[in-house]
């Protein structure tokens, strides 16, 4: 085995081992030990990271000269990663406007007409309010997106890279003893 192919071989299994690590943070909702940020919003349709799983699948390793680069094809992707603000625009307050109604026009009513008490009307009641709240900001106010880390260093990455490279010195130096018939 060349110099070369010895290297190829670690990027290759630091390269898969390190994407699946990162898509497991999703399932685990956390990078590696450190828990995500829990959202203010209502939410019934998942985890916030995983509603659609564009963001998951957006994940892209590439190998370079130098080693390896991961990246997300999503462009929210690096406002999660490192957290940050951002301004309220029109299309957004349109957005909640639209999540307002959808949300209050969902509750249950009696043959009368007249709203019911139950748990879930409740419910989507608090969501409807938060949705309205969020509606009423001010265009340019910023808002803060808590950080959601799912890619980057961590003592963890620094543990799997280390593992594979000492299991492939251990290959390496057992295929050299075994072609020089070294015992």
């Amino acid at each position: 085995m060349t110099e070369k192919e010895f290297l190829k071989h670690i990027t290759t299994d630091v390269k898969i081992k390190l994407s699946s690590e990162f898509d497991k943070n999703f399932e685990r909702k956390a990078f590696f030990d450190k828990k995500w940020a829990t959202t203010k919003l209502m939410n019934r349709r998942g985890s916030l990271m995983v509603r659609t799983g564009k963001l998951r699948r957006g994940n892209i390793a590439r190998e370079n000269y130098n080693g390896i680069n991961w990246s997300n094809s999503m462009p929210y992707a690096d406002l999660y990663n490192n957290g940050g603000k951002i301004k309220v625009t029109e299309k957004m307050k349109r957005f909640f406007w639209a999540m307002y109604y959808k949300t209050s026009g969902a509750l249950s009513k009696t043959k009368g007409g007249e709203i019911t008490s139950s748990q879930r009307n409740k419910r989507m009641s608090d969501e409807a309010s938060q949705w309205k709240a969020l509606a009423l900001q001010k265009t340019g106010k910023l808002m803060t997106i808590q950080q959601r880390q799912f890619i980057g260093n961590h003592p963890q990455v620094e543990k799997f890279v280390k593992e594979i490279i000492n299991k492939n010195f251990d290959d390496f130096n057992a295929d050299f003893a075994k072609r020089n018939n070294f015992k």
